[in-house]
Order: structure tokens, then sequence, then C-alpha cells
């Protein structure tokens, strides 16, 4: 019984580690998609400007100016990069879903099983 039984608590511990590191994907997922609003804002009002329009990067405490097809450049190379961020996020949350899946499985398993020991038990004594 006192195999079952730490079995079932090195499962349960398994299963918090999982929890923990999705509920930290799901953070991290939700950073991402603030970023990529944010990005598509500010395209947005790139793409307002006039070919002549003038921009300005802050960098540190000072506005220093910028070619407007350079800006819109790096703002579509980071929008870029944040969908392939989410892609990559949104696969980790799949997969560590499933883990927890898994993990509740396993865990109702052994937990049937230690109820029927604690029964066989019971009967016994």
């Amino acid at each position: 019984m006192d195999d079952i039984q730490n079995k079932l608590q090195s499962e349960l511990d398994k299963f918090k580690a999982v929890e923990k590191e999705y509920h930290k994907a799901i953070s991290q997922r939700q950073v991402l998609d603030g970023q990529l609003h944010e990005n598509l804002g500010v395209k947005q009002e790139l793409e307002l400007l006039k070919p002549d329009g003038e921009v300005y990067k802050l960098i540190g405490p000072v506005l220093v100016k910028q070619e407007l097809i350079e800006a819109k450049q790096n703002v579509a190379k980071r929008i870029d990069y944040i969908n392939g961020e989410l892609k990559r996020m949104d696969d980790m949350i799949s997969s560590l879903d499933a883990k927890q899946e898994q993990y509740k499985e396993k865990l109702n398993k052994l937990h049937m099983q230690y109820q029927q020991e604690q029964a066989k038990a019971a009967v016994k004594a």
C-alpha cells in the first residue's frame, strides 16, 4: 500500500510541475499577444504617414530620427518574430495540455488502486 501511495505522490508532484509550466506558458503567450497587438497598431500608424513623413525612434532617453521605410521594415520583422513565437508557445501549450491529461489519467488509476488496497486492508482487519 505504501508503494501505491509513493507512486501517487510522485505522479502528483510531476503533475503539479507540468501545471506550473503550463500556467507560465499561458502567461508568456499573453505577453506576446499584447506585443503583437501593439506592433500591429504601430504598423497601422506608419501606414497613415505620407512617404516624406518623419518618424522618430526612442533610444534610451533620446528620440532619434529614422527613415520611414526602415521603421516599417523593423515593425514587420518584429511582427513576424512575434507570430513565430506565438506559434511556438501554442505548440508548447498543446503539448503541456496533453501531458496534464496523461498525468490526470495516471493519478485517477493510482487513486482507484489505492482505494481498492484500502478496502482490502479494511476487510482483512
